[in-house]
């Protein structure tokens, strides 16, 4: 189905029509719209993902929609990064040159006083500066080992394995220097009309355990079968901190325990719908700016956030607002990215329901994603994202639960 998305928009509409759920709420004209439009060569050189390569790392994402202005540490993220693509593609000259660069960067007194400079704790900065330096080490190493190594043998393998071990751990050191940079209780601006919502401050971790619909299936991926499909997901309170609250709210409020996936076609894995006449969520009082669905569903404003701009825009998606093409600060491009679905023409129907995005950067051309600034981003599945593959319709969220962050959630309820 998946391999239609750019080939026959009226095809894709026809199969649609036949499901509820073959698509997010109003995607199949987005998709129409999108592939037509650029057909005539008149897209906008700013998507999230314009250019030859897209970035498809949730956690890559993640650090570069975080609130911060440091240009030292932006270019040491890009050298980081780049070793892990290096590592997994055997580049391995490539990634011994960008081990080199990541070592001039924090053995430069100048930079390293300019990142630290930025931090609310200039000792946790420059402590985490060092271990990166002193992880580059044992890389270093590692990739060395591997030159030397029969290609195709086992020290290859194990040594790429600990040279990607070794720029894993270079990268968690990075997220924390990054996370240290954001200003002392800042949280995006959000308008008072949504006051009477829950909003997410800053992140948050939530964990979900899915077990197979039928007694006894497992999930099989790649041949190898698991008895539950555990995901790991980032939400984004800076970014998305309407649609991040109102997903933490409900998680919390063990909403989503027990809930079948509703639809998994191929494209997208979506679920929210409970049991009934509602197709959301009911429960707590409705907002006044937005009132309530036609069940007495909450209900939530659509919610983008632009890159550049210092907080998101409501009620409106990226076409409306005349900004077509522009990047968002999440944008669509990682497998798992996590959107919030609504109905076709209202940009405030959104209530429960969200979607994983199962994206495949050679189905989606560079620049030419038509979620972005039309559908809410709010998170990445950072660990147990291949289960995914295998999630079907009547599978069950067995547990969904907070792990981290929920300090960060603002409920005025």
């Amino acid at each position: 189905m998946s391999a239609l998305l750019w080939g026959s928009p009226t095809m894709l509409a026809e199969q649609a029509s036949t499901h509820q759920y073959q698509f997010p709420f109003g995607l199949n004209d987005v998709i129409e719209h999108n592939v037509m439009a650029n057909a005539g060569g008149g897209a906008q050189d700013k998507a999230s993902a314009t250019g030859s390569r897209v970035n498809k790392d949730p956690e890559s994402l993640l650090r570069l929609g975080l609130p911060i202005n440091n240009k030292q540490v932006r270019e040491l993220q890009g050298n980081i990064e780049t070793i892990k693509g290096d590592v997994s593609s055997k580049r391995k000259s490539s990634a011994y040159d960008e081990m080199k660069k990541v070592k001039s960067i924090v053995g430069s007194k100048k930079k390293v006083a300019k990142m630290v400079a930025s931090c609310r704790s200039p000792e946790i900065c420059t402590q985490a500066i060092q271990e990166i330096d002193a992880a580059m080490d044992p890389l270093a190493e590692a990739i060395k080992s591997s030159q030397d190594a029969l290609k195709g043998s086992l020290e290859e393998s194990e040594a790429l394995d600990k040279a990607f071990n070794a720029q894993q751990k270079a990268a968690g050191l990075l997220s924390a220097l990054e996370e240290q940079m954001i200003p002392e209780g800042y949280s995006t601006p959000v308008p008072s009309a949504y006051s009477d919502l829950p909003q997410l401050k800053q992140r948050a971790t939530v964990e979900m355990v899915l077990k197979k619909g039928a007694d006894g299936d497992k999930f099989d991926i790649n041949g190898v079968n698991f008895p539950e499909a555990k995901l790991v997901m980032v939400i984004d309170g800076y970014a998305a901190p309407v649609t991040g609250g109102n997903f933490i709210d409900l998680v919390n409020k063990g909403f989503y325990n027990n809930m079948k996936i509703q639809r998994s076609d191929g494209f997208v894995v979506q679920t929210g719908e409970p049991d009934g006449e509602a197709v959301g969520y009911t429960g707590g009082k409705p907002s006044k700016s937005i009132g309530q669905g036609p069940k007495g569903e909450r209900l939530i404003p659509s919610e983008i956030f632009i890159k550049g701009d210092k907080s998101p825009i409501y009620e409106i998606d990226i076409e409306e607002e005349g900004r077509g093409g522009e990047a968002t600060v999440l944008p669509f491009s990682a497998y798992g990215v996590m959107g919030w679905a609504r109905e076709e023409y209202d940009p405030n129907s959104g209530s429960s329901q969200f979607f994983w995005l199962l994206f495949d950067s050679d189905l989606t051309p560079a620049g030419k994603n038509v979620l972005d600034g039309r559908y809410p981003c709010f998170g990445y599945v950072i660990e147990g994202s291949d289960f995914l593959q295998d999630v079907k319709e009547g599978d069950v969220i067995v547990s969904a639960k907070v792990t981290k962050g929920l300090e960060y959630l603002k409920d005025p309820q």
